[in-house]
């Protein structure tokens, strides 16, 4: 991993604004994946991991599975969830992708939100296939904001190119590993199907909810630094300030693949 990325991927400090402004994902995808697994509900053994916040864990509660487990590896984002999560069946644990610290075959279906990204795809792989029973299912998904949606996000996207002209999306649900997940999970001795679904959904946030939300990406922070991460915001907050509802329409893009039985 990159000096970058290992900056990028540090989420000390953000997990409050994360907690606060972040999306959720698509329900339709959430219960089209769940359908594979091939058991009932309340027989589903589930572990969420990077689960940051437990934004998509919580989600997932909604299933009533027989257990459901968050693995986070960031304390912050940890102790955040645990709080956002306390009245809900959610074991929470630190642990990585690359070693999630649970037992083996432990899991009907792991799944990571918006964070396979930052794991390394061939320990991450072979972990996930420790865990998860052999036929049972690994899902990766993102939840990117489609752009080109709304006219105001266009600007806010030029601006921030030209502050940045070459900064790199790490985490964008568009881009990055996102453009070749597909081929890299067919191509995988550990797996033996590859599902992709999508779905978008609107949501209607306030406009200092809508710069919250930037306010947690951090790969920005980390490739601008400060004093041009703090210029970006003044710009953000400026152009969504008339307005009474930033409508942002989200699109959840999903891999699933079955462990070899």
């Amino acid at each position: 991993m990159s000096e970058v990325n290992k900056k990028s991927g540090d989420f000390s400090g953000l997990a409050a604004a994360y907690s606060e402004a972040r999306p959720d994902y698509s329900m339709n995808v959430m219960r089209a994946m769940s359908a594979l697994i091939e058991i009932s509900r309340g027989d589903m053994r589930i572990a969420d991991v990077g689960a940051g916040t437990g934004i998509w864990t919580r989600m997932l509660a909604t299933l009533e599975p027989r257990s459901l487990v968050a693995v986070e590896p960031n304390d912050d984002m940890l102790h955040q969830g645990r709080i956002d999560s306390h009245n809900l069946d959610i074991q929470w644990s630190s642990g990585s992708a690359e070693a999630t610290g649970l037992e083996t075959s432990s899991v009907d279906w792991l799944t990571m939100a918006s964070s396979f990204h930052w794991a390394d795809f061939e320990k991450a792989t072979r972990e996930f296939c420790r865990v998860i029973r052999p036929g049972g299912w690994f899902s990766a998904l993102w939840n990117p904001r489609k752009i080109e949606a709304n006219p105001m996000f266009v600007r806010i996207e030029e601006e921030l190119t030209r502050l940045h002209p070459n900064l790199k999306r790490v985490s964008s649900g568009r881009s990055g590993i996102t453009e070749s997940l597909g081929s890299l999970l067919a191509e995988s001795p550990l797996f033996d199907d590859v599902v992709y679904m999508e779905s978008t959904h609107t949501i209607d946030m306030s406009p200092a909810r809508y710069a919250q939300a930037w306010r947690s990406v951090n790969d920005v922070q980390a490739q601008l630094g400060a004093a041009r991460f703090s210029e970006f915001m003044t710009f953000v907050e400026q152009t969504v300030a008339d307005q009474a509802v930033v409508r942002a329409t989200y699109l959840t893009r999903a891999w699933s693949a079955r462990t070899v039985q």
